[in-house]
């Protein structure tokens, strides 16, 4: 039987998906086993990359400056994407930012996958570390640079191939089920709030390392809080 999927893997600013955004997908098409096409971008986050999160991934700022959007490369990944289920390590990090920007560009996305950092927590708890690049170097799968979207979607998949293949394991433990991920779509900050928000920057002569026009209404309000919190309101 034909046996069709897409491996995902995405960097990005932080790890909270209400909070923090996409700096670079990647993503592999595999059909019986055979990488048949692949998708990579990087994405301007509209704020600035941490030190942390630079020092990991090894993209910066100036590499996605003139980047573009998420909202403007989404549609060009559904495509990619299609109708194919999802494989990925600890994949429903990923899928729970990607279905949150879809939403809140208006789409859907409703997906069944494989989290191959699942199978490797039942079958092989004894290992002391869980992640893709320590999981794929004992078993010699080649990973390319750890924490690139592209390198660690390909060895995600190659992993899962692996598995497939050596692991005697009943075959629906390999077979894609419902990601199931209850996310609702934010709304752009209001006027009113980037009004405001401009006024308390420039009150309290604070330098910006996000965009204003890129909030949500619930990121507007919660860096209102913050200022206020910090440098307390105008006077």
């Amino acid at each position: 039987m034909e046996n069709t999927y897409v491996a995902v893997d995405l960097e990005t600013t932080g790890l909270n998906p209400k909070m923090d955004r996409i700096i670079e997908i990647g993503a592999v098409k595999v059909k019986n086993g055979i990488v048949q096409d692949m998708f990579h971008k990087l994405i301007n986050p509209e704020r600035k990359i941490g030190e942390f999160v630079e020092h990991l991934t090894g993209i910066t700022d100036d590499m996605v400056k003139d980047a573009p959007k998420i909202s403007e490369v989404l549609p060009e990944f559904l495509a990619f994407v299609g109708d194919a289920p999802l494989v990925g390590h600890n994949l429903m990090f990923d899928y729970s930012f990607l279905k949150r920007n879809v939403l809140n560009v208006g789409g859907t996305f409703e997906k069944e996958g494989i989290d191959t950092l699942a199978l490797v927590r039942l079958f092989l708890p004894q290992l002391p570390k869980k992640s893709l690049s320590y999981v794929c170097e004992q078993f010699k799968i080649n990973t390319g640079t750890s924490h690139r979207a592209q390198d660690d979607a390909k060895a995600a998949a190659f992993l899962y191939e692996y598995m497939k293949e050596k692991w005697v394991l009943d075959e629906k433990l390999l077979e894609p089920k419902p990601l199931l991920c209850k996310i609702k779509r934010e709304v752009p900050a209001t006027r009113k709030q980037k009004e405001y928000l401009h006024a308390l920057i420039k009150y309290h002569k604070i330098k910006l390392e996000f965009e204003i026009e890129s909030l949500t209404k619930n990121e507007a309000s919660r860096t209102i809080d913050g200022i206020i919190s910090e440098y307390g309101k105008m006077i």
